[in-house]
C-alpha cells in the first residue's frame, strides 16, 4: 500500500527519449538568411553614402544592428514575427508620407531638380562654346576593362584629324598606346578599355558635364556620341558675388527664385534652376492664386459628392439586391448571386473602357438606345452622370456581397421574435436589420468612402478629368484632387512637385478627418450587439 502512494505521489517519469531537437539546417539556414540581410544591408549603406544620403545610411546601419538583436538571439520571440511588418510599414507607409510631406514645402519640379551647385554647373556647361581654330576629334567613350559602365569614371578615346590618337579623363589628355582597331571616323576598340554602346553612353547622366580638361584651361566635350571638340564656357561663377557673368554678352546673372536671372536687359534666365524650400508657399498659392483657388475648390466640392454619392449609391442597390436574394422563397438564389458579381469580377480598366465606348454621343449604346443626343463627355453635368453611372455598376457587387455575408449572420431566432412581437417588414428593416447591418458593415463604408475620394483610375480611364472649363488645361470638371495633383506632378507642360505633394498632404488630411468620426460612430454600432 505504502509502495502504492510513493508511487502516485512521484512525479511522472519521462519514456527516456532525448528531447526533440531542431533540424541540423535550421540555424544554418537562419544565420544564412541573417548574413545575407546583414550583406544587403551594408551595399545599400555603401551605395547611399556613394550618393552623400548620410541620414540614409544611418537609418539602414540601424536596420542591420536592429536584425542582429532580434534575429541573433534566442530573446525577443515576438519581435521576430513583427520586425517585417514593421519595416515594411516604414518602408512603404511612413517614408512616403514624410517624403511628401517634405516635398510639399520646396519648389521641386520642372527645372528645380537638383542643388544650386548641380544646377550652376550644368548651366556653364550649357555655356561651353568650341575654341576658335581648334581641333575636332573623333570620339568613342569608353570605360577601363572590367568596371562597371554605368559608374565607372569616364574616358574619351580621341582620334584627331592627322589620325593620332589619344585618351582622355578628369585628369586631362595623354596619347593613346596599345593595340586599337579604328572603325568608320572614331575607334572601334582599344586595349586595355571597354568602348560604350550608345545605349550604354546615352544612360550617363554624367556624360553632358564631363570634359578633359587641356593644358590652356579649355576642355574636350562630347558633341554627340561619336565627335568631340574643344571648348571653353563662357559663363563664370563668382561665389563671393554669388553672380554668374556672360564673357561673351557681358550679361551678368544674379539669383532669384531658385535661378540665375539676368541683372538688367533683356536676356533670358539661364535653363536650369535648383531645389530650394520655399516654407508654406505652394499651400497658401492653394487658396491665393486666383487660377489655383478657384480650380481647387470646385474640384473638392465634385470630389466630395463623388465619394458621397458613389458610396450611398452602391451600398443603397447593393443592400436592396443582397435583402430581396436573402429571401429563402426565391429559386435559383445561387445562380442570381454569381450573375450579379460578375461586374466585380471583370477588371476596373476593362469596365471603365467599355462604358467609355457606350457613352460615345455618336456610335454609343446608351444614346442609340434612348433615343438621346447627350454629348456625354463634353457637358460638364453629363460627364459627372456619367461617371456616377459607371461607379455604381463597378461599386455594387461589392457591397451586395458585403451585405449578403453580413444578412447571413443575423440569427433568425431575432427575426423570428420581431415577428411574433408583431413587426412589419419595415420596422424589421429598421430597427433590427439595418442595425445589426451597419455592425459589420460601416468600417467597409468608411473605406469605400476612402477609396472613392481617391478613385483615380475611373476618372482617368473614362473622362481624364475632362471636359475642361475655358481656356485652362490644368482643371478639368470632372476631376478628383488626386487626377489635379497628378497632372500638377507628371501630366501638365510644367511638371510641379511641390505643388502636387502639398494638394497630396491635403487629401491625407481631409480623408483622415472625415474617416475618424465614422470610425467613432462605428464603434458605437458595436453596442448593438
Amino acid at each position: 500500500m505504502e509502495k502504492d502512494m510513493a508511487t502516485l505521489a512521484a512525479p511522472e517519469q519521462t519514456s527516456g527519449l532525448p528531447p526533440a531537437k531542431s533540424p541540423v539546417w535550421a540555424p544554418i539556414l537562419k544565420w544564412a538568411l541573417v548574413a545575407a540581410a546583414v550583406i544587403l544591408c551594408i551595399y545599400l549603406a555603401t551605395q547611399l553614402a556613394d550618393k552623400g544620403y548620410g541620414l540614409a545610411v544611418v537609418g539602414v546601419a540601424f536596420v542591420a544592428m536592429a536584425v542582429l538583436v532580434v534575429y541573433g538571439t534566442r530573446r525577443n520571440v515576438p519581435a521576430k514575427y513583427l520586425f517585417p511588418g514593421l519595416i515594411l510599414l516604414l518602408g512603404l507607409q511612413v517614408w512616403p508620407i514624410v517624403y511628401t510631406a517634405a516635398t510639399s514645402f520646396t519648389n521641386y519640379g520642372q527645372g528645380h531638380l537638383v542643388s544650386k551647385e548641380e544646377a550652376t554647373k550644368q548651366d556653364i556647361a550649357y555655356s561651353v562654346q568650341q575654341v576658335a581654330g581648334s581641333p575636332t576629334y573623333g570620339l568613342s567613350i569608353a570605360v577601363k576593362d572590367g568596371q562597371d559602365v554605368t559608374s565607372a569614371p569616364l574616358h574619351f578615346l580621341l582620334t584627331d584629324e592627322k589620325g593620332k590618337h589619344f585618351v582622355g579623363d578628369a585628369k586631362g589628355l595623354q596619347p593613346l598606346t596599345g593595340k586599337t582597331e579604328m572603325g568608320i571616323g572614331h575607334l572601334k576598340s582599344a586595349e586595355g578599355y571597354r568602348v560604350l554602346k550608345l545605349g550604354e553612353a546615352n544612360k550617363r547622366k554624367d556624360l553632358a558635364n564631363f570634359a578633359v580638361p587641356t593644358s590652356d584651361g579649355h576642355g574636350i566635350k562630347a558633341s554627340g556620341v561619336s565627335q568631340a571638340f574643344e571648348g571653353a564656357p563662357t559663363l563664370k561663377w563668382d561665389k563671393a558675388k554669388n553672380t554668374l557673368t556672360d564673357s561673351a554678352t557681358g550679361t551678368v546673372y544674379v539669383e532669384k527664385d531658385a535661378r540665375w536671372v539676368p541683372q538688367s536687359g533683356s536676356a533670358s534666365p539661364l535653363p536650369v534652376g535648383w531645389k530650394q524650400g520655399v516654407g508654406f508657399k505652394n499651400y497658401t498659392d492653394l487658396v491665393t492664386n486666383d487660377t489655383i483657388r478657384k480650380g481647387f475648390f470646385g474640384i473638392f466640392a465634385w470630389n466630395m459628392a463623388f465619394a458621397i454619392l458613389s458610396v450611398l449609391s452602391t451600398f443603397v442597390l447593393g443592400m436592396l439586391l443582397a435583402l430581396l436574394l436573402n429571401d429563402p422563397r426565391i429559386k435559383g438564389r445561387a445562380i442570381y448571386r454569381s450573375l450579379l458579381i460578375l461586374p466585380y469580377a471583370v477588371p476596373v480598366f476593362v469596365s471603365a473602357l467599355v462604358w467609355a465606348s457606350m457613352f460615345n454621343q455618336d456610335y454609343g449604346l446608351i444614346n442609340n438606345l434612348t433615343g438621346l443626343d447627350i454629348d456625354w463627355f463634353g457637358d460638364p453635368w453629363a460627364a459627372r452622370a456619367a461617371i456616377l453611372l459607371t461607379n455604381l455598376w463597378l461599386g455594387f457587387p461589392y457591397m451586395f456581397v458585403v451585405c449578403t455575408g453580413a444578412l447571413q449572420s443575423i440569427p433568425g431566432d431575432v427575426m423570428e421574435a420581431a415577428r411574433i412581437d408583431g413587426a412589419g417588414p419595415i420596422r424589421t428593416l429598421r430597427s433590427i436589420t439595418m442595425p445589426l447591418l451597419l455592425v459589420a458593415v460601416g468600417p467597409l463604408l468608411i473605406a469605400s468612402f476612402a477609396f472613392n475620394f481617391n478613385n483615380f483610375g475611373l476618372i482617368y480611364l473614362l473622362t481624364k478629368g475632362g471636359p475642361f472649363v475655358g481656356d485652362s488645361a490644368q482643371i478639368g470638371s470632372t476631376d478628383l484632387l488626386i487626377t489635379y495633383a497628378y497632372r500638377l506632378a507628371i501630366d501638365g507642360t510644367n511638371p510641379n512637385f511641390g505643388l502636387a505633394s502639398a494638394v497630396a498632404v491635403v487629401i491625407f488630411i481631409i480623408v483622415a478627418l472625415l474617416s475618424f468620426p465614422g470610425f467613432l460612430r462605428s464603434k458605437a454600432l458595436e453596442e448593438v450587439n
